[in-house]
């Protein structure tokens, strides 16, 4: 009998920073879709990239840290502050796969990425050897029907926030501590 696997969603993104939207996000999927743990997997800056809005990676790093604190079954993981880069998701999966061979890797993305992700990069040996759970996005339809088995749509609430948003927010000295956990608010508060 296969010893069972911990169910693991992987939520990348820069978090940049990390908001209510995507603290929300997570934690349904964690107590609504079968997911034992979630991972935020923060992005690192990529260096071929011109990214001047894009705060420094342990920053971001630590905004996820203090954010989670106090949900255990989230996680925040810099894995891919230590992979070659630019790293592809496939890379990123199989490397997490081969440190962790006790975990089933859950990969989480919007149905905006969905709809890119025949343009991803060796997209259809993620489907064949990983998990995809795919979230709604707004103007973004995705018909069950037409899913591979390895793709979940999971029917999560609708919360639209921004980071460029809650960037430019606090950029102009605006109180917005309401789209941001308490912690990380005081915390960009002191920056």
């Amino acid at each position: 009998m296969e010893k069972y696997k911990i169910k693991t969603g992987i939520f990348g993104g820069s978090f940049n920073p990390v908001h209510i939207g995507h603290l929300a996000l997570a934690n349904y999927l964690c107590e609504y879709s079968g997911l034992d743990e979630l991972w935020f997997l923060v992005s690192p800056h990529n260096p071929l990239k011109r990214q001047t809005d894009l705060w420094d990676d342990n920053l971001r790093l630590e905004l996820v840290k203090l954010a989670i604190a106090d949900y255990p079954k989230f996680r925040a993981s810099d894995f891919e502050f230590h992979l070659p880069r630019p790293s592809y998701t496939i890379h990123t999966l199989d490397a997490l796969q081969k440190a962790y061979p006790d975990r089933e890797f859950i990969l989480i993305i919007g149905a905006d990425n969905w709809h890119l992700f025949p343009r991803w990069y060796k997209a259809e040996e993620i489907l064949k050897n990983h998990q995809v759970m795919v979230y709604p996005r707004p103007g973004f339809m995705i018909d069950p029907g037409t899913l591979p088995s390895s793709v979940q749509l999971v029917d999560t609430p609708l919360l639209e926030i921004s980071s460029t948003f809650i960037r430019q927010a606090l950029a102009e000295g605006r109180d917005v501590r309401y789209f941001l956990h308490p912690v990380v608010y005081e915390r960009l508060k002191k920056s």
